[in-house]
């Protein structure tokens, strides 16, 4: 699918969402029967091995650096099992606990992390989850992470119900003043067991669906970060290395790779990233688009950030895609210290 199709797809996804469509499908029923055989195979292989235990990372990180009288950065990480860290085994090791020992690193101030997402989750759990991160008002989180939509695909929700409740999770958080940050749907066509054409079908579904989130979550005024190298062409390389035993979930490295991707990103949004990296690099193929267009651009490039430009244009509203300098987050910094 070429990325002109693809936001053309993503616009169509995102206004069922906002206008309560509902019957865009990802995948046709005729397909869905003649892949029955090829699920039942990657069945039997997906999840093998698998375990539903998550190492527990909430707790304090960077606590050399607390200052009497400034509290710490919160975090919460929202979402699904690639949030919460499941396949791994140590705390560290989770996308949370790299995240706020980079983050801490990064401003020099301790940061608090909480995590509410739930392994097996889908988008339709966020307004439960978004519930328990604002039961207290004067306890908003700084900034919440989401990494959520590979059991969408999974699970065939249709596209525009997915859509629909993440952007009504991020429009909440940011009424209540965190800034967010979400990671989009995964590529699922790099998954180890499957095979074609269910491979090639379930890149397409999940790129479809992770153009029409980021045209969702800019809209409600949060940023986007591809997640395609949580499940992509490096996972595709490296499958040994990027994978976990259950072949679907990622391994420690494979949490730090998605963690180096999506770090930039989070510190820009509290305004902690040098201001010059803001500005759109055209060496870097970096710079204002349609919404729809950066989306779809987002989608088939991993790493990629979207983030709200300008409100209106002739196209509808502008996003600015950017593609920011990673930093290297090590699994051994990352030590929560709980109370």
């Amino acid at each position: 699918m070429t990325s002109m199709s693809r936001a053309r797809v993503a616009r169509r996804i995102a206004a069922g969402a906002a206008f309560g469509g509902g019957g865009i499908g990802l995948m046709g029923a005729a397909t869905v029967g003649l892949l029955l055989a090829e699920v039942r195979l990657a069945r039997r292989h997906v999840g093998n091995g698998m375990s539903s235990h998550v190492p527990h990372a909430d707790g304090g990180y960077g606590q050399s650096y607390a200052t009497p009288g400034e509290p710490p950065l919160t975090l919460t990480l929202l979402g699904d099992s690639t949030a919460a860290g499941q396949g791994v085994h140590r705390a560290q090791e989770t996308p949370g606990a790299l995240l706020a020992s980079g983050l801490s690193a990064v401003a020099e101030r301790p940061v608090r992390l909480r995590t509410v997402a739930l392994p097996g989750a889908r988008s339709d759990d966020l307004d439960r989850q978004v519930t328990l991160v604002l039961e207290d008002p004067s306890q908003v989180p700084d900034i919440c992470v989401i990494m959520v939509g590979a059991n969408d695909v999974t699970h065939r929700m249709p596209p525009t119900q997915s859509v629909r409740h993440l952007s009504s999770a991020v429009r909440r958080l940011r009424t209540a003043g965190a800034e967010v940050v979400v990671g989009t749907c995964p590529d699922l066509g790099t998954i180890e067991p499957v095979q074609q054409p269910l491979r090639w079908l379930a890149r397409r579904a999940s790129r479809q669906l992770a153009a029409a989130q980021t045209i969702g979550v800019v809209e409600q005024g949060g940023r986007t970060v591809s997640l395609g190298d949580l499940l992509g062409p490096e996972f595709a390389a490296h499958p040994r290395e990027l994978f976990g035993p259950d072949h679907y979930h990622p391994s420690a490295e494979g949490y730090a790779t998605a963690a180096m991707a999506v770090l930039p990103t989070v510190c820009a949004a509290l305004g902690l990233w040098p201001a010059d990296e803001d500005r759109p690099d055209a060496s870097r193929s970096e710079g204002f688009l349609p919404v729809a267009a950066a989306a779809a651009e987002a989608a088939a490039s991993a790493g990629t950030e979207v983030a709200a430009a300008m409100p209106t244009g002739p196209r509808g509203p502008w996003a600015l895609l950017k593609r920011r300098r990673r930093r290297r987050v090590r699994v051994e910094d990352a030590a929560p210290v709980t109370p």
